[in-house]
């Protein structure tokens, strides 16, 4: 069984904001960094085996921050990105529902789907669990892809993502399990 430590990146401006970010490559605040320090501090009593990242900014600079601290590389899969909100990249829900009141019954715009960011992200976990059979992984990713996932190993819907924060699932025979 693989261990995937399942992380949100740090603060950026835009999460101060309130703004969808999606793929849009919004850096790291200092808060961010703070947050990426003290989860590397969390981390280094028992760190994980390796360290995989999406290719944002957000993510892939938090990452960097923990896997210096404990001495690891990071690897960076594209397949790990928040999902992509189309058009509604940086607005806020509230901007959102005034310009697109059809959005609180109805499917984001051109948005990708969840479904097919699960689908994404999944097979990416997927493929880190297969390299890691017995390990522990870290995975630095968005607030999407984390609740995609905790929601694919229960029976209820996950609230907001706190930054920063790690969340342990494991893979079993193509079974995600939450183990926290």
């Amino acid at each position: 069984m693989t261990t995937i430590l399942l992380a949100r990146h740090g603060e950026t401006d835009w999460n101060r904001e309130r703004r969808i970010q999606g793929h849009t490559d919004r850096p790291l605040t200092d808060e961010g960094r703070r947050q990426a320090a003290d989860l590397a501090e969390e981390l280094s009593g028992d760190p994980p085996d390796a360290v995989y990242s999406s290719d944002l900014a957000r993510a892939h600079e938090t990452a960097r921050i923990v896997a210096d601290r404990l001495g690891l590389d990071v690897v960076v899969l594209p397949e790990l990105r928040e999902r992509d909100f189309g058009t509604w990249e940086g607005l806020t829900d509230d901007e959102i529902m005034t310009r697109f009141p059809q959005a609180r019954n109805g499917p984001w715009g051109d948005a990708e789907s969840r479904e097919e960011m699960l689908e994404r992200v999944r097979e990416a976990v997927e493929r880190i669990s297969a390299g890691h059979p017995e390990g522990s992984v870290l995975v630095i990713t968005h607030g999407g892809p984390v609740r995609a996932l905790l929601t694919a190993c229960s029976t209820h819907e996950v609230g907001r993502i706190p930054n920063c924060t790690v969340h342990r699932i494991a893979l079993r025979n193509g079974t995600l399990t939450r183990l926290d």
